[in-house]
C-alpha cells in the first residue's frame, strides 16, 4: 500500500506513543494521528467523497490540515491545498477548475471560500482535529493507490494570467522523500519546525511529509512569528527547519533572539530566491551548530531539486548546490540544445519526482517539456562540478516574500481600469520582501490615476501580496520589433533612476 496513511499506520504499530505532531501545546502520538486519519477518512466518505475526487482545503496551519492531507490519501481522494492569501475570485477559479467535490475552510476564511463546491467551515476547536466533526463515524478502510495515481493538485502562479494545477503523483512524492532522505540525512530523530504555510511545497514537502515517513516529529505553528519560532527551537529541541527568505531575515533581526538557546538546530533549508552571501554568513554567526542549506526547487517537482552540500558553502557561495540523487539537470538554449558548463540558459530537469504536467491543460503541458526534460523557465548555469547558479527569475515572474506573482495576472486586472491604455507589472528590489510588484502604466488621453485607486481595484480581485506597491506613469513602454514589452529593459531603466 502506498497511501500516505500506510507509513503513519506502520509507526502507530511499532511506536504508538512516539510524538508525531506538536501544535498549540498538544502532543499527538502516532497512534492518535493514525486513528484521526481513519476517522476523518470516514467523515469524508460520509460527505460523498470517493477515490479520485478532489478535496480542496483553504486553511491555515493546524493538525487538522495534516489530518486532511493523509485522510484524503487514505480513501483514494486527491488533496488540493489552496493559498489562503488569495482573493475570493482566485479561490473560486481554482475550486472550479479543479472540479473539487468539497471545500473545507477555516471559519476566519469564510469570506473567500468560493467556487461552487459545498463548503464546510471549521471552528477553532476543529482546527485542532477534524475528527471532532464526526466522533462517532467508523474509521474508514485504506483504499489501494498505485505509483502513478494522482495524489495532489497544487495551483501555482506561472507566466499566464491564471494559475495552473500541478499534478503530483505518489511516485513523485516517494522519490522526493527518498532523495531528501539521502541529501538531508532524515531519520526518526528529525524534529522539524514548520512555520511556513502548509499550502506551500516548502512547508509540506521540504522535507515536511518525509520527516513523518521516518517517524520524526513536526512542530506546527499556525502563523510565523520569529520569537515563537525561536522559543520552540529551544523548548522542543528542534533540529531542522525550512524558512522562506523573509522568515530568515525576520529571525536574524529579531531584537530578542539572544534570549534563546538554539543550539539544537542542525540545518535550515532556504528557498524562494537566490540567497545573498551576507544572509548566509549572518545565519552561521547566529545558529552556531546549524548550516544554511541553499536549495532550488519547484512546485512541479515537490521542491528540493538541488541542495548545497556540507563543507562547500563558502567555496561555492552563490550556488544552490548540486542535483539530488534521482534528478538530472541540464542547461539548454531556446531550441532545446544542451549548453556546456558556464553558459547561461534555461534550467531543465528530469527524474521521477517531476510532475506529469498541468491539470486539464495539455497545451501548457506540452510546451513545458523538451521531450522528457521539464523546462523550468528559470535561467542559470552549471559549473564544471555540476553546481547550479541562478542568474534570472522565471520569465515575467516576481518573487515577493517567497510568493510567486505572475505579472500577467496582475496586468489582466489593471487593464480593467478604463484609464489604462497599457500596463506592465515588474518586480523591483525591496529590503523587506526581496521584491515588490510595481505597476508601470501608460494612460489614455486626459486620464489621471492614483496608486490608491489601482490598489483598491486589485485588492478586490487579487491576493494582497499581488497588489502593486508603487505606480509609475510613463508616456510609453519599451517594446521589441514584434511589439512585446521588454520588461528587462524597463527594470534596468527604473533601477538606474532609483
Amino acid at each position: 500500500m502506498i497511501n500516505l496513511s500506510s507509513f503513519i499506520a506502520f509507526h502507530a504499530r511499532r511506536t504508538p506513543d512516539r510524538c508525531a505532531l506538536k501544535y498549540r501545546g498538544e502532543d499527538i502520538s502516532y497512534a492518535e494521528f493514525d486513528l484521526r486519519i481513519r476517522r476523518v477518512g470516514g467523515w469524508l466518505i460520509s460527505r460523498g467523497i470517493g477515490p479520485g475526487d478532489v478535496v480542496a482545503v483553504l486553511m491555515k496551519n493546524s493538525t487538522a490540515f495534516l489530518e486532511l492531507v493523509f485522510a484524503a490519501s487514505h480513501i483514494g481522494a486527491v488533496f488540493l491545498p489552496i493559498n489562503y492569501r488569495l482573493s475570493a475570485d482566485e479561490v473560486g477559479y481554482i475550486v472550479g477548475n479543479s472540479g473539487a467535490r468539497i471545500l473545507i475552510a477555516d471559519e476566519e476564511l469564510a469570506g473567500i471560500a468560493a467556487g461552487g463546491a459545498p463548503v464546510v467551515l471549521l471552528n477553532a476547536s476543529a482546527q485542532s482535529s477534524v475528527s471532532l466533526l464526526a466522533p462517532d463515524i467508523a474509521p474508514a478502510p485504506m483504499h489501494v493507490r498505485q505509483p502513478r495515481d494522482l495524489m495532489r493538485l497544487m495551483y501555482t502562479s506561472g507566466t499566464t494570467d491564471r494559475p495552473k494545477g500541478v499534478m503530483l503523483t505518489y511516485e513523485n512524492l516517494y522519490w522526493k522523500s527518498a532523495d531528501q532522505t539521502l541529501a538531508l540525512g532524515l531519520n526518526a530523530e528529525t524534529r522539524l519546525l514548520v512555520v511556513g504555510p502548509l499550502y506551500h511545497v516548502g512547508a509540506l514537502d521540504l522535507p515536511g511529509i518525509a520527516a513523518l515517513w521516518h517517524g520524526g516529529l513536526l512542530s506546527i505553528h499556525r502563523d510565523f512569528e520569529p520569537e515563537q519560532a525561536l522559543a520552540a527551537i529551544e523548548a522542543e529541541k528542534l533540529n531542522a527547519a525550512w524558512f522562506a527568505p523573509v522568515m530568515t531575515t525576520a529571525i536574524l533581526t529579531c531584537p530578542t533572539r539572544d534570549r534563546y538557546d538554539v543550539s539544537s538546530l542542525r540545518w535550515a533549508i532556504g528557498g524562494g530566491e537566490k540567497t545573498p552571501e551576507v544572509r548566509i554568513r549572518a545565519f552561521s554567526d547566529y545558529f552556531k551548530n546549524a548550516r544554511y542549506i541553499d536549495a532550488y526547487g519547484l512546485t512541479e517537482t515537490c521542491g528540493g531539486d538541488t541542495f548545497m552540500e556540507a563543507g562547500r558553502e563558502i567555496e561555492k557561495i552563490g550556488s544552490t548546490g548540486r542535483a539530488i540523487a534521482h534528478v538530472e539537470i541540464e542547461i539548454r538554449d531556446d531550441a532545446g540544445r544542451r549548453l556546456p558548463p558556464g553558459e547561461n540558459g534555461e534550467i531543465c530537469m528530469r527524474g521521477p519526482k517531476v510532475s506529469q504536467g498541468y491539470w486539464k491543460d495539455p497545451e501548457t503541458t506540452a510546451a513545458a517539456f523538451f521531450g522528457d526534460w521539464f523546462r523550468t523557465g528559470d535561467v542559470g548555469y552549471l559549473d564544471e562540478d555540476g553546481f547550479l547558479y541562478l542568474t534570472d527569475r522565471k520569465k515575467d515572474m516576481i518573487i515577493s516574500g517567497g510568493e510567486n506573482i505572475a505579472s500577467s495576472e496582475v496586468e489582466r486586472v489593471i487593464y480593467e481600469l478604463p484609464q489604462v491604455r497599457e500596463v506592465a507589472v515588474i518586480g523591483m528590489p525591496d529590503e523587506c520582501w526581496g521584491e515588490k510588484p510595481v505597476a508601470v502604466v501608460v494612460l489614455g488621453d486626459g486620464a489621471t490615476l492614483e496608486l490608491s485607486a489601482v490598489a483598491e481595484h486589485c485588492r478586490a480581485h487579487l491576493a494582497s501580496f499581488k497588489v502593486p506597491k508603487q505606480l509609475i506613469i510613463r508616456d510609453s513602454l519599451p517594446r521589441n520589433p514584434s511589439g512585446k514589452v521588454l520588461k528587462r529593459v524597463l527594470r534596468a531603466e527604473l533601477e538606474s533612476h532609483a
